[in-house]
């Protein structure tokens, strides 16, 4: 029997980008690098039974950007990526700024948390989902990089969607906890990787 919570082993920071980042993936996470092609700016884990995903990512440092804006400044680009523009189809409903001396990654100047949701399309289909998204900021002026951490966290698929099937109930669901660990254990061991 699986001992749940508590008393389980700690849990293994997963190297990312060939070992230059590391952080804490939610146990069972699919690497989708060994399904498919993805870029070389991106980590991306699905969760095995539901639409749930986590994203690592590098992006260029926006300087225009105050630090105060860039998680809203990365959660519309994503919501341009998404086509969920139009008025309506995105909502930021929280930022908070993460507190440096919980965060391994020490290297950031500053770290943000942002909840918001998007109404997305999956595969370009008419059929629209609510998703909830929470995304990490770490700036990294110094490397001209952000890196950004996305939970993609559906809350209602519409019927419609390729994604229907892919909703189990009763499965363990990743938790906003399990994006707070990630998060917080963000750690970078080659400061190459920026180039």
């Amino acid at each position: 029997m699986q001992s749940t919570g508590g008393g389980s082993a700690p849990l293994q920071a997963r190297p990312l980008f060939g070992g230059a980042l590391s952080a804490v993936i939610p146990p069972g996470a699919t690497d989708i690098s060994e399904l498919r092609e993805i870029p070389d700016n991106q980590e991306v884990f699905a969760h095995p039974h539901t639409d749930q995903s986590l994203i690592v990512e590098l992006v260029e440092y926006q300087a225009q950007v105050a630090d105060q804006d860039a998680a809203r400044y990365h959660f519309e680009d994503i919501a341009g990526s998404n086509k969920a523009l139009q008025p309506g189809a995105f909502e930021v409903s929280g930022l908070v700024a993460l507190s440096k001396p919980e965060l391994a990654l020490a290297e950031c100047s500053s770290a943000w948390m942002l909840t918001g949701t998007q109404c997305v399309s999956k595969f370009n289909e008419e059929a629209r989902n609510t998703v909830t998204i929470h995304l990490g900021v770490f700036r990294l002026p110094q490397f001209s990089t952000d890196v950004l951490i996305t939970f993609n966290d559906p809350q209602s698929i519409s019927p419609d969607s390729s994604s229907a099937f892919a909703m189990e109930p009763h499965r363990e669901l990743w938790t906003l906890q399990d994006f707070q660990s990630l998060l917080q254990t963000l750690t970078l061991h080659e400061p190459g990787l920026f180039g």
